[in-house]
């Protein structure tokens, strides 16, 4: 501080002494408005998105049904022969049936 006094007021408030009655009190709050903004944009661009793609696959799966074109995440092209209740039967080919769980449904084909 003993620096500061000698090079001058001048010098010292722009080497960044300055004294206590020049720092504001309000800091604090608008960090948390930071943090809340951040917070909110994180939600609606990231989270709300994802769950709802969510629940739009969920009610897809669970609107299956029999004769339903499917194909799966492994890359199975086939036709839905039975639904239980974890797990679907697919016909993929004339004489051949596949059992897959329905976590493993990527989507219907037209």
């Amino acid at each position: 501080m003993l620096l500061f006094t000698l090079l001058g007021p001048e010098t010292a408030h722009a080497m960044g002494a300055t004294g206590a009655s020049a720092e504001g009190g309000g800091g604090g709050s608008s960090m948390l408005i930071m943090l809340v903004a951040i917070f909110a944009i994180f939600y609606f661009l990231m989270i709300r998105p994802e769950s709802k793609r969510r629940k739009e696959r969920q009610s897809m799966i669970d609107s299956l049904a029999r004769g339903d074109k499917i194909v799966t995440i492994g890359g199975l092209h086939g036709e839905v022969q039975d639904v239980h209740d974890d797990k679907i039967v697919i016909r993929i080919a004339e004489d051949l049936k596949v059992e897959v769980a329905k976590t493993a449904i990527s989507g219907k084909r037209d």
